[in-house]
């Protein structure tokens, strides 16, 4: 894990320049392609029933950032040449993190806008901001809190961990993180079949299916729609989890829309971020995830394997029942998977040998000539919200959406969290792919695939018998 472990505090009176540290692997690839028309950020928006007080959320959050010191940070400034991008670590805010916009009509979707097309500048300390926006739709003195993070520096779980840090603060409740759920053990035949790669599967170097166009807008940017959806259900004893279920529905929605948009059936391979990491105080701050793809044949995703007319509207219980199986054994096997957060050849390619400046070009140009190879789409389920986000007079939260940037040539990204038995979707898309409409309809097809995979029996193999 290249994320780094919390420096030392460094103000001593000494006079002495701030600390610096290089760029690790993921952050280098994100600065090398950077690109103003698609900003690359994260935001993640936290609904609560009240509105927490100006002062003491400032002063909560800017003990937060003490306490995480890795997140107080800018990029060092450096000549043409040098090797290696730095971080400058600071002790304290280069510039207001917390703000209270004024109320305004339509404020939620012009705070959702501003977290999609605005990315915190990473010349400022820290580069992330937090707005305070009124939700008159919710009602009383509901309000939400919008955490806008500029993905070359941060993650949404690493600013997770730093929000629950100060909603302890500023409510005085703890939030400690909840255990994790564990996957449903598995016989020690299945476990041995995990091993072996499953048949029927396409070549790593196959080049995946693309999204299919639908009625772009004409603005650069992202687009993104929000929904809020009942956690899906699933067998006692299934040997699959609610991820599982999350990814087969992922794929069965952009297999349909291909076939409606056109598009000749061809295998998927969705990109799956894995974190590691602990979920407490001791939690490294950064990009600390790593990737891995998750693939299907194309004939997995229609009945009997057969890629003519019938769809993946076609599937019937049993091909669901047996899809979520075999997606739960390549899931299982990929975080199994010891490998660098994005591959060895991003490794390699960020070996301080020569000028940032010729990497970054180097980069670019790789990063295009691989897009015909590159995942369909990303799927990232932060899974059950570990920390209660309790902010005392202004009360816990009750939904938590991320979103994750969606540049092309991916297109579209698929971010859930669940909070309070409740799932939060977020479909994030560039506008030079899709339109509003078109991510209403993805929406409804992901709901319809999600609730196919519930309420299906378990099979005598499900239990291990």
């Amino acid at each position: 894990m290249t994320a780094l472990e919390h420096p030392a505090r460094r103000a001593d009176g000494s006079g002495r320049p701030p600390r610096r540290v290089p760029f690790p692997v993921v952050d280098e690839v994100a600065r090398h392609c950077l690109q103003e028309q698609e900003p690359e950020t994260v935001h993640i928006e936290v609904h609560l029933p009240g509105t927490p007080d100006p002062a003491r959320l400032r002063t909560a959050f800017g003990e937060a950032l003490r306490r995480h010191p890795r997140i107080l940070m800018r990029e060092a400034r450096g000549p043409w040449y040098r090797r290696r991008y730095e971080w400058e670590l600071t002790e304290a805010p280069d510039v207001e993190v917390v703000t209270f916009p004024a109320a305004e009509r339509d404020a939620l979707k012009r705070a959702r806008e501003r977290a999609l097309c605005d990315a915190p500048p990473l010349t400022a300390s820290p580069p992330i901001r937090l707005e305070v926006v009124a939700d008159p739709e919710a009602g009383g003195d509901s309000s939400v809190l919008f955490l806008t993070i500029n993905h070359t520096a941060l993650d949404g779980p690493a600013c997770l961990r730093v929000l629950a840090t100060a909603a302890e603060l500023y409510g005085g409740r703890d939030n400690a993180p909840a255990a994790p759920p564990t996957r449903t053990p598995v016989s020690a035949d299945a476990s041995a079949a995990d091993t072996e790669a499953p048949a029927g599967l396409p070549s790593p170097w196959a080049a995946p299916a693309r999204v299919a166009h639908g009625a772009p807008e004409p603005s650069p940017g992202n687009g993104m729609l929000v929904a809020d959806l009942p956690v899906p259900r699933r067998p006692k004893g299934a040997p699959y989890t609610v991820n599982d279920q999350l990814m087969v529905a992922t794929a069965l929605m952009i297999a349909h829309w291909n076939r409606e948009h056109g598009s000749r059936p061809r295998p998927l391979r969705i990109t799956m971020p894995v974190d590691d990491r602990p979920r407490d105080m001791t939690m490294p701050i950064g990009n600390g995830t790593r990737l891995v793809e998750v693939p299907f044949g194309a004939g997995e995703l229609v009945p009997g394997g057969d890629t003519g007319r019938p769809g993946p509207g076609d599937l019937g219980p049993e091909d669901i029942h047996a899809l979520l199986r075999r997606t739960s054994d390549r899931t299982r096997a990929l975080k199994a998977l010891s490998r660098p957060q994005l591959g060895h050849g991003a490794a390699l390619l960020t070996a301080p040998v020569l000028p940032v400046t010729m990497r970054a070009a180097l980069t670019r140009g790789l990063r295009r000539a691989a897009a015909p190879w590159t995942s369909t789409t990303l799927l990232s389920n932060i899974g059950r919200v570990p920390y209660a986000l309790d902010f005392g007079d202004a009360g816990a939260a009750y939904a938590v959406w991320f979103s994750a940037p969606a540049r092309m040539p991916r297109g579209l990204t698929v971010t859930t969290a669940s909070t309070a038995g409740r799932l939060h979707l977020a479909l994030r898309w560039s506008r030079t792919l899709l339109g509003h409409g078109d991510g209403a309809h993805l929406r409804d097809l992901f709901e319809h695939y999600l609730h196919a995979t519930q309420n299906l029996h378990p099979t005598p193999e499900d239990s291990g018998s």
